[in-house]
């Protein structure tokens, strides 16, 4: 089988990349890892299946006015937003024997935006403009083979059974760290493969806790939902109400990878609703559900390297391919955009540069 342009990768990046290779009659096909797409963006119901109005349990934000590509985008695709609740007080835990402090809330600017239906929505209509058989779910890329005419990707599919594409030009749309584990023949430099190994993966060393009630019983006490702890083991909560009005608040895990899977997620999340009740009173203690995605435990998002916190990627124009694969491989994971690296708006803006790069190597 032979396209134009192979895409390893359907999160946001990868799938913008291909809206806009499609846009310019330039053959595609995506190739992702996973049985869906998206990547780091997932919103689901309160049972963990994929939603249309679901909890996000990656990136839930945006701020339009300072990420114009990505409002750009969402404004094209048709798609509604609605503001972060942030409306009440917040609550400050400093010390485990000591009563949460409680403050007025200023208004935070840049507004927190979010998508209705969560983020899923914004990958799921960028993914409904491709044709279906450009794209390829529960496929990995094992292996690229660089020759003077072409790459040959060499694929291994869930069910065990392998097979392989030959394209024109790669983009690769995943993490860098996830990349350096794939097989390069003829090998990256050491300089490229170091720096791709050493770029932190956004996400991945981090896991994010859903409670879902049947009443914003917070917002009734005149609380906004946000609340930073020192305590734990939730350090930053918010309220995680959907547009549609389901309840629920969420919260960034501080305790990490190792004793995250050393305690387990059942234990985690009762640990985390006592954390809740101490900070919103005894009804946080009766969710109709609760959620836990822990990235770090996701091979597909994270490496072995990702399991302590290395930091948030930092935006550099160098780069990301040199030597003999310069002319055939592009990179555009949200990482390595260079500006918003590590953010939505970051993945827009990279797979924008990946396909000027191809665009221009096959001349048109």
């Amino acid at each position: 089988m032979k396209t134009t342009v192979a895409i390893i990768g359907g999160g946001l990046a990868g799938l913008c990349a291909a809206r806009l290779l499609r846009a310019a009659a330039i053959d595609v096909r995506v190739l992702e890892a996973r049985a869906r797409l998206g990547g780091r963006i997932l919103s689901t119901d309160e049972h963990g299946a994929l939603s249309s109005d679901g909890f996000d349990l990656g990136p839930s934000w945006f701020w339009p006015h300072v990420q114009p590509q990505l409002a750009s985008l969402v404004h094209a695709l048709g798609l509604e937003t609605f503001p972060q609740h942030d409306a009440g007080d917040v609550l400050v835990e400093r010390m485990s024997r000591e009563t949460p402090w409680r403050y007025r809330a200023t208004h935070q600017e840049p507004q927190s935006m979010r998508i209705v239906g969560g983020t899923l929505a914004l990958a799921t209509a960028v993914a409904t403009q491709l044709p279906p058989e450009s794209v390829v779910t529960g496929t990995r890329v094992t292996h690229l083979t660089l020759t003077d005419t072409h790459v040959a990707l060499s694929t291994t599919r869930t069910d065990g059974s392998t097979d392989s594409l030959v394209a024109d030009q790669v983009i690769a749309a995943v993490p860098p760290r996830l990349l350096a584990e794939v097989a390069f023949a003829p090998v990256v430099d050491p300089a490229t493969a170091r720096r791709w190994a050493d770029t932190a993966t956004w996400m991945a060393p981090h896991a994010k806790f859903f409670a879902v009630y049947d009443r914003p019983f917070w917002r009734e006490a005149g609380l906004s939902g946000t609340a930073q702890s020192f305590v734990g083991p939730l350090g930053e909560i918010h309220d995680a109400t959907t547009a549609s009005g389901r309840p629920a608040l969420f919260g960034f895990v501080s305790v990490g990878a190792d004793m995250r899977a050393s305690l387990g997620e059942d234990a985690l999340a009762a640990s985390c609703l006592q954390q809740l009740a101490r900070l919103y009173g005894p009804d946080a203690l009766h969710p109709r559900a609760t959620l836990v995605k822990d990235w770090a435990a996701d091979p597909l998002t994270a490496s072995a390297s990702d399991r302590s916190p290395s930091g948030h990627p930092h935006a550099s124009a160098a780069p990301w391919v040199t030597g003999a694969w310069q002319a055939r491989l592009s990179l555009c994971a949200s990482e390595t955009s260079d500006t918003e690296p590590g953010f939505m708006a970051g993945a827009v803006s990279a797979a924008q540069r990946a396909v000027r790069e191809v665009t221009e190597r096959l001349g048109l």
